[in-house]
């Protein structure tokens, strides 16, 4: 039974099937930092040097958020809700340790197990560039680790002088808060129930990027939903249309923070001139035709009952996916050794 009344049920798959079947649905996703993230590789924020638009060929430097820092902490939400709802124990299935190969977030985001088997993941998520310049996105902050008594003055711990100041200090680059990366998630041959699992999981989802970190708070904007019998555009070719649509309407407000009323438009304004574009047959869920389908998932997702339903539907569809295929490869791979 439907769960979903906006959505017609001929876009969806009826199970998770085993080969790529050609249907696709695009999350069209805003990411807004709203604390002092840190997306970074070997201590330095991550950067591309990028054309600013697509209009405008000036070359800038954009902040990247590569894509497992984008999928990672969306596809921990969603185990933290498997376990939550008792659908899975910590022990039986635990991230890149032990999957236990049946459940949701194993056979929606994939996982490998070495000669145990292993499931690519029908989660798609590319790197998603800043709209504005690295130098605009970014400012260096300077660390300290002071001593219990709040100051970096010794007091004699540890053997230490007392009055002697700490050395503990060091300078970090951050990310500042209201810098948008415009990102798109797909989600290859959807159920009704891993469309609703992927998309709870996006909006769930509040932190990401260094994980040691207090901050790294980020909201995910969502804008429309794609159904397509392909993939669309690039995060970057989007993140360019939006910059020159800015550009154009006076919005580019550097140094100052862009407004987010102004990226929203411009957002949508570009993703329908990109869709225009397309060559491939697609169904848009963007502006007002997408105000009725997030309220209704919104409604399911914001209820005990109907998460649970979600939860239990995904988690049936898991179950008897990995039971048809997957045991199959591991008896397979069993006898092989054998």
């Amino acid at each position: 039974m439907a769960i979903l009344k906006t959505v017609e049920s001929k876009l969806f798959q009826a199970e998770i099937p085993y080969k790529p079947m050609g249907k696709y649905v695009h999350f069209l996703t805003i990411r807004i930092t709203e604390s002092y993230p840190l997306f970074q590789t070997d201590a330095e924020l991550n950067k591309a040097r990028v054309r600013a638009g697509v209009k405008d060929k000036t070359t800038i430097s954009r902040l990247s958020m590569f894509k497992r820092k984008q999928s990672t902490p969306e596809r921990l939400v969603g185990r933290e809700l498997l376990r939550n709802y008792g659908l899975m124990t910590a022990e039986e299935c635990e991230y890149n340790v032990n999957f236990a190969m049946d459940n949701p977030d194993c056979i929606i985001y994939g996982f490998a197990i070495g000669d145990s088997g292993s499931e690519k993941s029908k989660v798609v998520v590319d790197t998603a560039f800043s709209i504005t310049a690295f130098d605009e996105s970014h400012e260096t902050f300077t660390l300290n680790a002071p001593y219990e008594n709040g100051t970096m003055a010794s007091k004699g711990e540890n053997g230490s002088k007392p009055g002697e100041v700490t050395s503990r200090i060091n300078q970090q680059d951050h990310i500042r808060p209201q810098v948008f990366f415009p990102s798109i998630v797909t989600l290859k041959d959807p159920t009704e129930a891993s469309f609703l699992y992927v998309f709870n999981n996006i909006l769930r989802t509040r932190h990401y990027g260094a994980q040691t970190t207090r901050t790294g708070r980020v909201r995910n904007e969502l804008i429309g939903v794609v159904f397509a019998d392909g993939e669309i555009t690039s995060n970057l070719r989007w993140t360019q249309t939006i910059y020159d649509q800015m550009k154009s309407n006076n919005t580019l407000t550097a140094p100052d923070p862009l407004d987010e009323d102004d990226v929203i438009t411009a957002a949508k304004n570009a993703i329908e001139a990109l869709m225009a574009d397309e060559f491939i047959v697609h169904t848009d869920f963007i502006g007002d035709a997408f105000v009725s389908l997030i309220n209704e998932v919104k409604t399911l997702t914001g209820s005990e009952k109907g998460i649970q339903a979600i939860l239990q539907k995904a988690d049936a569809e898991a179950k008897d996916y990995a039971k048809k295929h997957i045991s199959k490869k591991k008896t397979t791979a069993k006898a092989g050794k054998e």
